[in-house]
């Protein structure tokens, strides 16, 4: 029986082991939290921290393994390359993960490509904020070179801001640096691409609309089409998979995230070389009928992926609504309760939803990715109106709190 390795077992991973297995694969899956949801839908399972690439390598050699793959998880990204190469096996090759996953390495090379992005530089440490500060002008973005989920990502307006927050944002770094760029106003976008034999086809983009405050880098929403002029959508669409070949990748998933500009243009924010989270899978299979998951798992097991399978089927507008705290519909403080979500499936144009919330944690304001403790998705004629009928429903599901201690 053919078997496939999942590098991960959280919870985005788990519905995706699931499908595998529906599809007649063997699943092998890999965690370091033993409880990790995956591990227990998965054929065979070992607890393994997925940063020790020797110890998952060998895990998918017991396995059988004639494929590997990731969903949602970033830095699982150059361990599945690292993983194939050594096993043999499809993938996109480790130095083009590396570039993936590795902000400074990826804006060098988009910028020999000469594609759109904002001025950046990278630092160690404080050493470094003069030479910084000279590349790149306020407002800017502080990030860790090599994080995700958008953790210690900070909006600078000044260089005490710059100074007060670079350790925490070098801390996040597993490789100690972080990236200063330049902030660049406009509409984010969320780009799906598919790349076959080195061909990019872009299947969506949408807009990802961000809360205020330390939250800003958080998508909190997410509109399907995007509200762009149709000329500005086609130099989006051109930018995109540019992007995606002059970083290498020939048959994955790509996750471009874009910035369109008021006077028209568009700069690359970052690719990432996966199926992301925040519900981006889901966006594409209502939006147009492309399941992710079956492209990811036919070119992780060297198969085609054919024009039925990986590019849009049909064209549905939808808007996806995150549960997260004020100014988003959840209360902030410890769950006491929490209501049933048969009301908010009920309401007009909702097509899917969940939440994550636990009695007993506690909700904060939006900070960053793990702070959205659920979703809902609404269809309609018109993005507007999607995103109408989700924001209403996302009111509907009753979340009872009490002051955190």
């Amino acid at each position: 029986m053919t078997t496939v390795l999942f590098v991960g077992a959280g919870r985005h991973q788990r519905r995706a082991i699931e499908q595998a297995r529906a599809r007649g694969l063997r699943v092998a899956a890999v965690d370091r939290n033993r409880d990790a949801p995956g591990l227990a839908a998965a054929d065979v399972s070992e607890v393994v921290d997925f940063a020790d690439v020797g110890a998952v390598v060998a895990a998918g050699r017991r396995a059988g393994a004639d494929g590997v793959l990731t969903v949602s998880a970033d830095r699982a990204v150059p361990v599945v390359a690292a993983v194939a190469e050594e096993l043999r096996l499809p993938g996109i090759g480790f130095d083009t993960a590396r570039l993936l996953t590795h902000k400074r390495a990826m804006r060098e090379t988009l910028g020999r490509a000469g594609l759109p992005q904002p001025p950046f530089a990278a630092l160690r440490s404080a050493a470094d904020v003069d030479a910084a500060l000279a590349a790149v002008p306020f407002p800017a973005v502080l990030k860790p070179v090599d994080s995700g989920g958008q953790r210690a990502v900070f909006r600078i307006e000044s260089r005490e801001e710059l100074e007060r927050d670079l350790p925490e944002a070098i801390a996040e770094s597993p490789t100690g640096e972080a990236l200063l760029e330049a902030f660049v106003p406009g509409i984010e976008l969320n780009g799906i691409v598919v790349a076959r034999g080195g061909e990019p086809a872009v299947i969506t983009l949408s807009d990802r609309l961000r809360p205020p405050g330390i939250g800003f880098g958080v998508g909190w929403i997410h509109v399907y089409p995007p509200s762009l002029p149709p000329a500005q959508v086609a130099v989006a669409e051109r930018v995109a998979a540019d992007a995606v070949r002059a970083l290498g990748l020939r048959d994955a998933i790509a996750f471009p995230q874009l910035i369109a500009s008021r006077d028209g243009s568009v700069a690359v924010v970052e690719v990432a070389a996966r199926i992301p989270g925040g519900q981006m899978a889901d966006l594409v299979r209502h939006a147009v009928g492309v399941d992710l998951v079956e492209v990811a798992l036919r070119q992780a097991l060297g198969e085609d992926a054919p024009d039925g399978v990986a590019l849009p089927q049909f064209r549905q507008p939808l808007a996806i609504r995150f549960f997260t705290a004020s100014p988003g519909p959840l209360p902030t403080g410890r769950v006491t309760r929490i209501g049933t979500l048969d009301r908010v499936l009920a309401a007009e144009g909702v097509v899917q939803a969940d939440t994550y919330l636990q009695l007993g944690e506690t909700i904060r304001p939006v900070r960053r990715d793990g702070d959205r403790r659920g979703y809902v998705i609404a269809v309609a004629d018109a993005p507007e109106e999607a995103l109408r009928r989700a924001e209403h429903a996302a009111t509907l599901l009753e979340v009872e709190v009490e002051a955190a201690a």
